[in-house]
């Protein structure tokens, strides 16, 4: 059989068979079946004159399986490694989750234009010219609200209440 006579194509159930037995998983075993494929059409030229086709072609199969098993190995490990780098994550606690939570909600009341200058200096990391092209704003209106956004949240931290950019209307003080 010459190698461009290669019955390829009819050892698709034997290849089926033998990548759902390694891989214990259909679709798994139809990508597995696939790569086997486009390796055979690579290596074509690699194909000895009287050999078996299906032979050749589970020898292709299960060596992929074996590298693509190897690959997932080293990807584990490495992944393994870097979170043993890494410092774990801790859940917060009952007090830290409050914590948290009454800082987002000082936070949450500044006005919209201190929240946006401070979330693009503060947590973006932007200078103040490029959080004032982003605003549209000048450079110094930037400076001032970040300024003012701090002082209210340092405010917040010395217990003082953060002023709220919304007033209540109709309540009993109104009359």
């Amino acid at each position: 059989m010459a190698r461009d006579d290669l019955d390829i194509v009819g050892q698709l159930p034997a290849l089926r068979r033998y990548a759902r037995v390694l891989t214990r998983d259909p679709e798994a075993a139809d990508d597995l079946v696939q790569a086997t494929f486009v390796r055979a059409q690579e290596r074509r030229a690699g194909f000895r004159e009287g050999a078996d086709v299906r032979v050749w072609l589970m020898a292709i199969l299960h060596n992929l399986f074996i590298d693509l098993r190897r690959s997932a190995q080293a990807r584990e490990a490495r992944d393994r490694a870097w979170a043993d780098s890494r410092p774990g994550h801790v859940q917060s606690s009952g007090e830290m989750a409050a914590r948290l939570a009454q800082l987002r909600s000082a936070f949450l009341s500044l006005s919209a234009d201190q929240r946006e200058a401070l979330h693009l200096v503060a947590v973006e990391g932007m200078g103040a010219a490029e959080a004032a092209q982003v605003l549209g704003v000048p450079v110094g209106t930037v400076m001032s609200r970040v300024g003012r956004a701090r002082a209210a949240l340092r405010a917040f931290e010395d217990g003082a209440p953060v002023a709220s950019p919304l007033r209540i209307v109709g309540g009993r003080d109104e009359r």
